[in-house]
């Protein structure tokens, strides 16, 4: 098993390269890039009276400093010392070649630059969004499978029973709401949207959080979270507790089992004995693209509703600002940790059914 999760590991380094480079070369040719975006903002300067202007490079961000207020003449077009400016500013003065190697050699030492717009380096600002899609995903992982696997076993058991019919009824009616749309539904009735005022509408922490008591920092924390979590469990949980239930009733028709019941053994030494590692192995081989779809993808839409400053909301404004360090960066760690937790996936097979051997299949 050891030498199977070296190789597993050792197959890293030639993904991450490969996503990194398909990446690199689809983005560089799409259009409307940072130098693009640059030069629509001054021309939109000019318009707005500012005349011809220089462009300010330092500190991580593009200012204009106005030279006339001569008014916006059409096709006059900018100063072609600003426009290489510019391009020096975000590195595209340079062979795409030379900025691909640039890159491979800045990603193998963890450096993923500065952001182009935001004026802080990619490191920092994945370092403050990591901390809320680390919360949303983790707790509304735990509370998912605490609730889905048991409900899950509990329907296979009862089969046709009411029970299974009414709680499928509600997984259903779950499952088609979209959990963008249940977060506004609970912003409207439980955060002041009309109705009752019991949870914040934005963000994850108070703003004098520092001053509480550390017992008074985990309420307030809890008390944030709460209504984002919610809303992502709700669409999470449905499509589980159907894929648990499946897997136990596939299993409990089996031979194994009846022999079981046949020598004298209790359902619950059966279930929980026999069936439940057998069942499970479905289950876990889907943890590690339903943690990803969480943790990151699936927090998106959260994060925008309730205002909070995620890895998913990061990625998704870089890329419609063509901010490529901050696109690339967030990429390399969404491929790098959704990679790893495949592996760990792999791993838990092992402790769940011993009698899996990937050494043995390599």
């Amino acid at each position: 098993m050891t030498s199977y999760i070296a190789r597993r590991f050792l197959l890293l380094i030639p993904t991450l390269w490969a996503i990194i480079t398909l990446n690199f070369f689809i983005v560089q040719i799409a259009p409307g890039g940072p130098v693009e975006q640059a030069i629509a903002t001054i021309e939109l300067g000019e318009k707005s009276g500012f005349g011809s202007g220089t462009a300010d490079m330092t500190g991580g961000n593009l200012t204009l400093t106005a030279k006339s207020e001569q008014k916006y003449q059409g096709g006059r077009g900018l100063d072609p010392e600003v426009i290489e400016a510019i391009k020096k500013r975000f590195g595209f003065d340079k062979p795409l070649h030379q900025r691909y190697f640039d890159m491979l050699w800045s990603y193998i030492r963890f450096d993923f630059g500065d952001s182009l717009f935001r004026g802080a380096s990619v490191m920092t600002l994945i370092k403050q969004s990591l901390p809320v899609s680390i919360s949303l995903g983790l707790w509304s992982m735990l509370i998912t499978y605490l609730i889905s696997i048991p409900l899950g076993i509990k329907k296979a058991v009862r089969n046709g029973s009411p029970f299974d019919i009414w709680s499928s009824s509600v997984i259903i009616i779950g499952y088609a709401i979209p959990p963008f749309l249940f977060a506004v539904l609970l912003i409207v009735i439980f955060a002041g949207g009309g109705y009752l005022d019991w949870f914040p509408l934005r963000g994850l922490i108070s703003n004098n959080f520092e001053d509480l008591t550390w017992y008074g920092k985990i309420g307030d924390y809890l008390w944030h979270i709460t209504l984002p979590v919610v809303a992502m469990v709700i669409g999470g949980f449905a499509g589980l507790t159907m894929l648990t239930k499946n897997s136990f009733l596939d299993e409990i028709h089996k031979q194994y089992v009846i022999t079981a019941r046949a020598k004298g053994l209790t359902e619950k030494r059966i279930l929980y004995g026999h069936v439940f590692r057998n069942a499970m192995l479905l289950v876990i081989a889907g943890f590690p693209a339903a943690f990803i779809g969480s943790f990151f993808t699936g927090a998106l839409l959260i994060e925008v509703i309730f205002s909070l400053n995620g890895l998913g909301l990061l990625g998704y404004d870089a890329t419609l600002q063509r901010d490529y360090p901050v696109m690339f960066g967030t990429l390399y760690m969404f491929t790098l940790v959704g990679l790893v937790l495949n592996i760990l996936g792999d791993i838990v097979y092992t402790l769940v059914d011993p009698r899996i051997d990937f050494e043995a299949r390599g």
